[in-house]
């Protein structure tokens, strides 16, 4: 006989059947579910739940309470990543560029924090720089060319353009 779903199970179920087309009841699906748990988890999701429904702006506090009360990974660096992302989308890029440059890539992830990065510093007026964060991240999963690209990506802005 097998018991009833975990929290973590239920908030997989969650995010496999919420729909931005109906905030209200990803929202009050979402806050039950936080409710039950009185951490930092509980504070992720709650806020990845307003970043879902593309309220960023009140996301953003909810991230920076889950981080400070000790979030861990799995979650941790998904939650930089998208406060990250949310600090980017509400006019913030140099904030999200600051969050996102040492982030390392992990388990869960990947190189995720790169892409990211990258949109940051085009916003925050740092395109060569947001170029080159891309290749380097794109060299890195190349099966062939990855040194030629990564080379390329060091000389971003660095070389003159060719008739100029």
């Amino acid at each position: 006989m097998t018991g009833s779903p975990s929290w973590e199970q239920r908030v997989a179920q969650f995010w496999a059947t919420a729909s931005p087309a109906a905030p209200e009841d990803a929202l009050e699906r979402m806050r039950a579910l936080a409710a039950e748990r009185d951490d930092a988890d509980g504070l992720y999701e709650w806020a990845s739940v307003h970043d879902f429904l593309g309220r960023e702006a009140e996301a953003i506090p909810l991230y920076e309470q889950a981080l400070a009360a000790g979030l861990q990974p799995p979650r941790r660096p998904q939650a930089i990543i998208q406060l990250g992302s949310s600090l980017r989308n509400v006019g913030r890029a140099a904030e999200a560029v600051e969050m996102l440059a040492g982030l390392e890539p992990d388990p869960v992830t990947g190189d995720a924090a790169r892409a990211f990065l990258a949109l940051a510093l085009h916003d925050a007026g740092r395109p060569d720089e947001a170029l080159r964060v891309a290749l380097r991240a794109l060299a890195a999963t190349l099966p062939l060319y990855g040194r030629a690209v990564t080379a390329y990506a060091d000389d971003v802005g660095r070389r003159p353009l060719p008739g100029h």
